[in-house]
């Protein structure tokens, strides 16, 4: 008799135990999907901006058209994979888009008339300030992606997390042309 009693105090710690594992794993996915949730936010304020700085900039950019199509392009490839969900496509086109942006910022430094320009000064500041938003959540992200990835490996969890079909979370990763230095020299002569 006392065998059941201990065999069933045995069976109930090891169920308490799985399901302190299961809603640990549970926690960490829907602490990603918030992460994403919070760059997806910041993007899509980010990208209603960058048509407002491209029309500006086209009444005094007549020779930059290529750049800013750039820019557009790189966002339209953004906002696309942004949509679905693709977090590598995100990482990709940010990447692209970045490089669009410095070549803009670069030029409005060389020209005088659009430094002064009050309405591009505030939309690049604006700009600026969304990117170092993303760069923040993205290091968020990353961090709670990892600690579920390294959840869905470990002892004992491996075995909760692959019987109920927990997903790893793919890291937002960077192009090395992204984390390099940039060249600002290149941006003047692009």
């Amino acid at each position: 008799m006392v065998m059941t009693y201990i065999w069933l105090a045995a069976i109930a710690v090891a169920v308490l135990y799985g399901i302190v594992i299961y809603n640990g794993l549970v926690n960490l996915k829907h602490g990603i999907g918030k992460a994403w949730s919070n760059i997806d936010i910041l993007l899509v304020q980010r990208h209603s901006e960058l048509p407002k700085l491209v029309e500006t900039c086209k009444q005094y950019m007549q020779f930059e058209r290529e750049t800013l199509s750039q820019v557009m392009a790189a966002r339209s490839a953004a906002d696309g994979a942004r949509q679905n969900g693709d977090v590598k496509g995100v990482g990709a086109a940010q990447t692209a888009l970045t490089a669009g942006l410095g070549k803009i910022t670069a030029t409005v430094e060389a020209y005088p008339e659009l430094r002064a320009n009050q309405s591009i000064q505030h939309l690049l500041g604006r700009i600026t300030g969304l990117e170092n938003a993303i760069s923040d959540r993205r290091e968020f992200y990353n961090e709670t992606a990892n600690a579920n990835n390294v959840r869905l490996e470990e002892f004992p969890d491996v075995f909760i997390a692959r019987f109920f079909g927990f997903k790893p979370a793919v890291l937002l990763e960077f192009t090395s042309a992204e984390k390099s230095d940039v060249d600002v020299g290149a941006l003047f002569r692009g």
